[in-house]
C-alpha cells in the first residue's frame, strides 16, 4: 500500500538579493516525500541542500527569498500562509529543522527546560501550563534515550551528543509531520554519530515524526539511513533513485564523478583509487548555459552545451536529469 505524500516541492526557485545582483542559489527544484521514507540530499557544499531546505519549509528571511514554485508540508501551503502564520502553525507543529551547527543553537544562558517553555509557548494563543510542557519534555527526553534531568541543565553542562539530542526533542516535542535534518553529524565523533542515527530512525519508526530529509555531503551516512538519495549540484537536482542504485549505478556523470570521490564503501574495492573530479563547480551569478556540469563532464556532447536536460523518470523509479538517458 502506498504512503501518503508529506512534502509536495514543485519547481522551487530561490536564492539571495546581493544589492545589485541575485544569486539563484536553488533553480527549478521538484522533491516528493512520502510517509515513513527517508530521503537523503547529497552533493558539494554550497550546491543549494540548505538553501532548498529553507524554502521548502518557507524559512525566506531576507535576504533569501523564494522567486517562484509551490511547497505543500502535510497537506499545508507553505506560501499561502504569512510569516507570523507559519510561525504558529507551521515550524514545530508540521514541519521542522535541525540546523547547520544545531548545537550552537541552545541559548547558554538559559536552563533546556527554560528554551523548552519558549518553543512551546510560541506555538499557542493559549499554552498548556509549565507542569504540563514539562511533562511533554521530560516523556519525549526519555524516549530518545536522554536523561529528563538534563532539562534543569545549561547547555555548556551537557556534551556535544546530548546537545544534539536535546535539540531533537525539541524540535519534535509537538510531533511534527516532516523532519529536515541539515548535517546533524558533522560535528560528531564516530561513535556518537551512530547514536544520532539510531535516533532519527527511531523517530520514523515510532511515528514520532512520519518523513525525514537527511541533508549532508557524507554518501557513507545517508547510505546508513535513508531509502532514497537526491543528488545535487550547482543549484539543480540532478538525479533521485533508491540509495543503492544511486551509490552502485549511477546515471547521472556527476553522480558517477562523485561516487568515485568518496572513499568506497564496499570492503573488498576499498584499495582503488580515489579520483577527483576535475574543475570546479560554477559561479551561480553567471552559471553555463545548457547542463551546468557540462565543463566538467567527460561525456558532454554540444546538445549539453545548448539546452539544459529536464529531470525525468529515465528508468522505472529513477529520475535524471542527463541527456545522455533522455534522449
Amino acid at each position: 500500500m502506498k504512503m501518503s505524500l508529506v512534502l509536495e516541492a514543485r519547481h522551487i526557485e530561490g536564492g539571495y538579493d546581493l544589492g545589485s545582483s541575485f544569486l539563484k542559489a536553488v533553480d527549478d527544484c521538484s522533491l516528493y516525500a512520502y510517509e515513513g521514507e527517508m530521503l537523503g540530499v547529497a552533493g558539494e557544499s554550497g550546491c543549494g541542500k540548505s538553501t532548498l531546505a529553507k524554502l521548502i519549509m518557507g524559512l525566506t528571511k531576507p535576504p533569501l527569498r523564494l522567486v517562484k514554485g509551490k511547497s505543500i508540508i502535510d497537506d499545508i501551503d507553505v506560501y499561502k500562509l504569512s510569516w507570523n502564520e507559519r510561525k504558529k502553525i507551521l515550524w514545530g507543529k508540521v514541519v521542522t529543522m535541525i540546523p547547520q551547527a544545531s548545537m550552537n543553537a541552545l541559548n547558554p544562558t538559559k536552563k533546556i527546560k527554560d528554551v523548552v517553555f519558549d518553543v512551546v509557548r510560541e506555538k499557542y494563543s493559549t499554552p498548556p501550563s509549565k507542569s504540563e510542557i514539562l511533562d511533554m519534555a521530560k516523556k519525549r527526553f526519555d524516549e530518545i534515550g536522554l536523561d529528563p534531568v538534563a532539562l534543569d541543565m545549561y547547555p555548556i553542562e551537557l556534551s556535544g551528543g546530548m546537545k544534539q539530542r536535546a535539540i531533537i526533542a525539541i524540535s519534535t516535542l509537538l510531533n511534527p509531520s516532516f523532519l529536515i535534518a541539515d548535517e546533524p553529524t558533522s560535528a560528531l565523533d564516530v561513535s556518537t554519530q551512530k547514536l544520532l542515527l539510531e535516533l532519527l530512525y527511531m523517530l520514523i519508526k515510532r511515528n514520532i515524526v512520519k518523513t525525514l530529509i537527511f541533508i549532508s555531503h557524507d554518501i557513507a551516512t545517508l547510505r546508513q539511513i535513508c531509502d532514497k538519495m537526491c543528488i545535487m549540484y550547482a543549484g539543480k537536482i540532478l538525479e533521485i533513485s533508491d540509495t543503492e542504485d544511486v551509490i552502485n549505478r549511477p546515471l547521472h556523470p556527476y553522480t558517477e564523478k562523485l561516487m568515485e570521490s568518496v572513499i568506497p564503501l564496499i570492503p573488498s574495492i576499498r584499495k582503488k583509487t580515489l579520483k577527483g573530479i576535475p574543475g570546479a563547480p560554477p559561479n551561480l551569478l553567471n552559471p553555463p548555459s545548457g547542463c551546468r556540469f557540462h565543463p566538467r563532464c567527460r561525456y558532454a556532447m554540444p546538445l549539453c552545451k545548448e539546452k539544459e536536460p529536464p529531470l525525468r523518470e529515465a528508468k522505472k523509479g529513477r529520475f535524471v536529469s542527463c541527456w545522455l538517458h533522455l534522449g
